[in-house]
């Protein structure tokens, strides 16, 4: 198809063959990793169909020890992680209801005391949905962009994830790789997934949840993990952890895809490297990832405890629950996961 005519009275904008090739490569990986009418033209789950039996199974005979380890950062409107970067997605607000308020026709038997909580669903750790992003106008499986409204995504909602339990195998590409933190905006590469896979002697098979850890979140003050400086117990450096930020490239969604994994997560809040490869293309791990893969992503997940664990006993595999909330037509959910070893 021919371009438009220009505006009379407005030139043709130049061409940029910098930006056309860095278009055409991001495309040719979307054609080779896309998952549209792999389950069905109606399927609104797309990778966490590989999340069967089986491989529930397979997560839970990764339990050696019975040891759990929360994955989520605290919801806290003081020390949260949110600097309004994102349009809206503010810190979580908890606000009271009642305090100490009398219950039932005697006041002095029984008092109750409730809070309230106001958040955006990705403020914190959590997963996206695959409504979260479109792009030229579809979100995942060929769906109309339309379809998330006012009342939310109508299709590929949050809400149609109703368990999300497996084996968990977390690739510690930092400690595989000697950079812990990784470097500012470092793009991990396949061959740094295949350094943590090698690193924990674990091999990620089909319908496994991946998480990727940078250590991104030293620049956090968080459970066991001070660093440098002062700082209240959650803020710290939240500047360093949010830009430039380390994270998964485009090359990684061949790898995901090749190996076949329900879902990936990661340490950092924009979850691929930021800023973009390139800047003709933005955010296209999130378009790879949700529209063309059907692959549920998630960010701000807290891997430092699990991964001195892991360290110590040198197994990588564990059962996860990583559930999100029931939210009904939901764009994305934050959750609290729990890994079991």
């Amino acid at each position: 198809m021919p371009d438009p005519p220009s505006p009379p009275g407005q030139a043709a904008p130049e061409a940029d063959p910098a930006a056309d090739d860095a278009m055409a490569r991001f495309e040719a990986v979307a054609r080779r990793v896309r998952n549209w009418g792999r389950w069905g033209d109606d399927d609104q789950l797309g990778t966490l169909n590989l999340l069967d039996a089986e491989a529930a199974r397979r997560g839970a005979a990764a339990v050696r020890h019975g040891r759990a380890y929360p994955l989520g950062l605290p919801l806290s409107e003081e020390e949260g992680i949110q600097l309004g970067f994102a349009q809206g997605r503010t810190n979580p607000k908890r606000t009271m209801i009642a305090v100490d308020a009398p219950l039932g026709p005697d006041p002095e038997w029984i008092r109750s005391s409730e809070d309230r909580l106001e958040l955006a669903t990705q403020c914190a750790t959590h997963w996206d949905s695959l409504a979260h992003v479109s792009y030229r106008g579809v979100i995942y499986n060929g769906r109309p962009a339309g379809s998330v409204t006012e009342s939310g995504a109508l299709a590929c909602g949050i809400h149609l994830v109703r368990t999300l339990v497996g084996r968990g195998v977390l690739l510690d590409v930092a400690r595989a790789t000697d950079r812990d933190p990784l470097p500012a905006g470092h793009p991990i590469t396949p061959a740094d997934l295949d350094a943590a896979c090698e690193y924990g002697h674990v091999t990620v098979a089909p319908g496994d949840v991946v998480l990727v850890r940078t250590g991104q979140m030293a620049h956090l003050a968080l459970p066991g993990r001070p660093g440098p400086g002062g700082g209240t117990p959650l803020r710290r450096d939240l500047v360093a952890y949010t830009y430039p930020a380390p994270g998964l490239s485009v090359a990684t969604a061949e790898w995901l895809h090749a190996h076949d994994a329900a879902a990936v997560a990661i340490d950092t809040m924009p979850g691929e490297v930021f800023p973009c490869e390139d800047e003709a293309v933005y955010l296209p791990v999130h378009l790879l990832h949700l529209v063309e893969m059907g692959l549920t992503q998630g960010q701000n997940w807290f891997l430092d405890e699990l991964a001195d664990a892991c360290a110590d006993d040198g197994v990588y595999e564990f059962l996860l629950d990583a559930t999100p909330l029931p939210l009904t037509n939901g764009l994305g959910s934050p959750l609290n996961p729990v890994a079991l070893k």
